[in-house]
């Protein structure tokens, strides 16, 4: 029996995504998340890893003089646990060079990247007047949703769609995504080669 994949979930909002991960995990997929971090406090995904038991941790970046400062925390935040891999999963801060330099970190997003990276998306893909959208997961690296893509799902524009009617369509997607793409994870972890 394959070890299962030891994940950290970073979230800054409700933690759907995280809650799409917890859930699966109860249903017997081959992860386990050993802790949630937010950066901030009060947040939905804290609340939801509380109430199953599953540790969690709050690193603001207003707490530390710089960002690097924040970075170099958040880092020893997360070798504590010695995940495999950590999930950023709605977590609204572009993470610095010593996490990155630390752990493999993959990311959710709300649109079918290249196209409308950053933090608004959805928005963005209305905006542009696209009949096509989606969500992407992808490796993170240094720059804003630049990272290699590992997945992505479509989602059709529907005529009269909001910015929250086609949010809610998306993060449908990206939930089942996120779960799937970590299924897989777990069970080829040929992406587990030393950091460079």
């Amino acid at each position: 029996m394959t070890e299962p994949l030891r994940l950290v979930v970073l979230v800054s909002g409700s933690g759907s995504n995280l809650q799409a991960v917890l859930d699966a995990e109860a249903a017997g997929a081959p992860f386990l998340v050993l802790a949630v971090g937010a950066d901030r406090d009060g947040t939905g995904g804290a609340e939801r890893a509380s109430s199953r038991g599953v540790p969690t941790f709050v690193s603001r970046v207003a707490d530390h003089d710089t960002r690097a400062d924040w970075d170099a925390a958040l880092t020893r935040l997360l070798d504590a646990y010695d995940p495999d891999l950590v999930v950023s999963a709605g977590f609204m801060k572009v993470l610095g060079p010593a996490v990155l330099g630390a752990h493999r970190v993959v990311n959710t997003h709300p649109a079918l990247l290249p196209s409308f990276p950053g933090a608004h998306g959805v928005r963005d893909a209305l905006a542009h007047g696209v009949r096509v959208t989606g969500c992407t997961c992808h490796w993170v690296d240094a720059g804003v949703d630049t990272g290699p893509i590992i997945e992505q799902r479509a989602v059709r524009v529907e005529d009269g769609d909001t910015v929250e009617t086609l949010h809610e369509r998306i993060k449908v997607e990206e939930r089942a995504m996120l779960v799937d793409v970590l299924t897989r994870l777990a069970a080829d972890r040929s992406w587990r080669t030393p950091l460079p």
